[in-house]
């Protein structure tokens, strides 16, 4: 009770007292709550009147990207203050992007602020048709901007629809290749063979001569009176300066009936010793090659008999056959043919029995030549200066001489008598 009484008994001072705290109180509250919105709006206001306005610190870099790679715009503005960045495609006037905010439909895009002074616009998987003037825009009054240039660029590929396969002429024939290449900027086209060899071609200059080159620029590649030479592979190569390169390989194909050579046509061999016979083969399209006896009869590969074939290039073949043990009924003629679908050829060779001691006789018969060769010239200088002598004895000068000659005849007649034998 007494409580109560001195509570309804307060003076009137004690309530002034009182309700000025509070009023001081809720004062001090709200000056604390809406401290840092004065500051903010004080700093921005202090700004503006030291002309501290928004500008850009780099410019914005143009960009070249290849199709499918990432495009990052970067814009750096400092004293922002209370204004707001924006991304524009330039030439479209489509506003991307405000603040942090995406405006445009598109998946593929994004912008992204760092707290600071740096805002980026993220361009993901480009295509060709982002190509163009990007805008990094302040919304000051007059408007500040700053502008670049984003290039889609796009690897070469090959248009196999308009590009030419593999190619078969005959031979003296014309060849046409065709490539083309598609891709941003255009690719230049260059034609090398796969081998390394040089390449044909007409000049560009008046006289449209031949020349023989490393690579030829160009779409198309023109090939005259085509020779089995020019048979191989050939490399369309197509570039732009945004890897890589692309390639696609053309094989030529020049078509000519079956050549034989036979390096050696007559072959001696001792008996019960290996021989080999050789022929080389060109031909186009690929031939079927085998050997024969003079006889015609046919020979297959045995413990007697051992054939290769060994490929030199396209169209080249080196054939060879292997008689083991050789004896008397090996001796004689042998056939190397070849076919294709354009006509067939086919080599001689004669097998002849060498004897061991062949060479002795050889360089015997030789040295008797020699002799004879020098008695004939004394015999027929001496019948120059003795010019005292009467015809008698001329004549028996020359009788002494052809007896003096009677080996060489003999040997003479036993060379004609082997090239008989052989042809």
């Amino acid at each position: 009770m007494k409580n109560k009484q001195d509570h309804g008994s307060r003076s009137p001072n004690s309530r002034s007292r009182l309700n000025r705290a509070i009023m001081h109180r809720r004062q001090t509250l709200t000056s604390i709550s809406i401290y840092p919105q004065l500051v903010y709006v004080l700093l921005l206001l202090q700004c503006n009147a030291l002309g501290f306005e928004p500008d850009f610190l780099f410019p914005l870099e143009n960009l070249t990207v290849p199709q499918g790679r990432d495009a990052i715009f970067t814009c750096v503005v400092n004293n922002l203050g209370g204004y707001r960045v924006a991304w524009i495609k330039a030439d479209t006037k489509a506003i991307l992007a405000i603040h942090d905010s995406v405006i445009t439909n598109n998946a593929r895009l994004s912008v992204t602020h760092n707290d600071f002074n740096t805002w980026t616009l993220n361009i993901r998987n480009v295509k060709r048709e982002d190509r163009g003037q990007y805008m990094c825009q302040v919304n000051t009054d007059p408007m500040k901007m700053q502008t670049a240039f984003l290039e889609v660029v796009i690897p070469p590929d090959i248009n196999y629809e308009e590009t030419s396969g593999d190619m078969m002429v005959p031979e003296g024939g014309s060849a046409k290749l065709v490539c083309k290449a598609k891709g941003y900027p255009n690719p230049k086209i260059v034609w090398r063979r796969e081998d390394g060899g040089t390449i044909l071609a007409r000049s560009n200059n008046h006289l449209g001569k031949k020349e023989r080159l490393t690579t030829v620029e160009g779409d198309v590649l023109t090939l005259t009176k085509v020779t089995r030479s020019e048979m191989g592979a050939y490399l369309c190569i197509a570039a732009n300066g945004v890897p890589p390169p692309v390639s696609k390989r053309l094989m030529l194909h020049v078509h000519f009936h079956p050549l034989i050579q036979v390096p050696n046509q007559l072959v001696g061999a001792p008996i019960n010793t290996d021989v080999t016979l050789q022929c080389d083969v060109e031909a186009s399209p690929k031939a079927i090659n085998y050997w024969t006896r003079e006889s015609g009869e046919m020979i297959i590969t045995n413990d007697k008999y051992f054939m290769t074939e060994i490929n030199n290039s396209y169209y080249s073949v080196q054939m060879k056959l292997t008689i083991r043990r050789t004896n008397r009924s090996d001796l004689g003629g042998y056939k190397c043919i070849s076919k294709n679908s354009i006509g067939d050829a086919e080599g001689n060779i004669r097998l002849y029995e060498m004897e061991l001691h062949e060479n002795e006789e050889s360089i015997d018969y030789d040295s008797e030549i020699n002799v004879d060769n020098e008695n004939s010239e004394k015999h027929l200088f001496e019948y120059h200066d003795l010019s005292t002598i009467d015809e008698e004895n001329q004549l028996g000068l020359n009788f002494t001489t052809s007896s003096s000659s009677t080996k060489f005849v003999q040997k003479f007649s036993f060379i004609i008598t082997l090239i008989f034998i052989y042809f």
